[in-house]
């Protein structure tokens, strides 16, 4: 399903915020970010209560909008339409595709995270998912890795007709075979938000895509 109202074309890179318990600080970390060419922001903190992460995440939609960049929420469809997100990102256990497109409506950009799992991309399509994300393609610093992803899933997963995230250990020196074999995105919280120089490094991902022709 392709949503041509989102503001900028599903390709680059898709920053996801780090578990930070500051809003102003996670606002003056992602704002260089998103103004050095950042695609989509998923909001994520697995550490913050209902009332931050409430907070934060309406101040990162303002934020957004200054810079036509999606705003999407991790695993909270409640959450997305509060803020009026754009969109909402579920993992396995997170929630109901269906339901989250029946409650968000026709332009939301849903994602599902499909870990290995050609099928599961398949069913997340089918169900309306705008996107699937495939990985760990790399050991990670953000979560267990137990589920790694081979590159040619994103070959396979070509016929989907959805953009295909790539996530999981990525960095500027890894991805590009990553994106020659078909990921639209790549996904990254660390790597960037925890480098010496973020939007340095933000270029140099985006350097990769300019490098490479699928």
């Amino acid at each position: 399903m392709n949503h041509a109202s989102a503001p900028t074309p599903p390709r680059g890179v898709y920053l996801i915020t780090p578990d930070e318990p500051d809003t102003a600080r996670l606002l003056a970390r992602t704002a260089p970010l998103l103004a050095a060419g950042a695609t989509w922001l998923q909001y994520r903190n697995k550490t913050a209560d209902a009332a931050l992460r409430h907070a934060q995440a309406a101040a990162l939609q303002g934020l957004c909008q200054q810079y036509a960049v999606p705003l999407i929420i991790n695993d909270d469809v409640a959450l997305a339409q509060a803020v009026a997100a754009a969109g909402v990102h579920l993992g396995e256990d997170d929630g109901d595709i269906a339901r989250a497109r029946a409650l968000l409506g026709p332009d939301a950009l849903l994602g599902a995270s499909c870990y290995d799992t050609l099928a599961l991309a398949e069913r997340a399509v089918a169900a309306g998912a705008s996107y699937v994300a495939f990985g760990a393609f790399f050991p990670s610093t953000s979560k267990a890795t137990t589920r790694r992803a081979p590159p040619d899933l994103l070959r396979q997963s070509a016929a989907l007709g959805v953009p295909r995230v790539a996530i999981g250990g990525l960095s500027p020196d890894n991805v590009t075979p990553l994106i020659a074999a078909g990921a639209d995105l790549v996904a990254v919280i660390s790597s960037v938000y925890a480098a010496p120089d973020p939007v340095a490094t933000l270029h140099a991902y985006l350097a990769c895509f300019q490098d490479t022709t699928a």
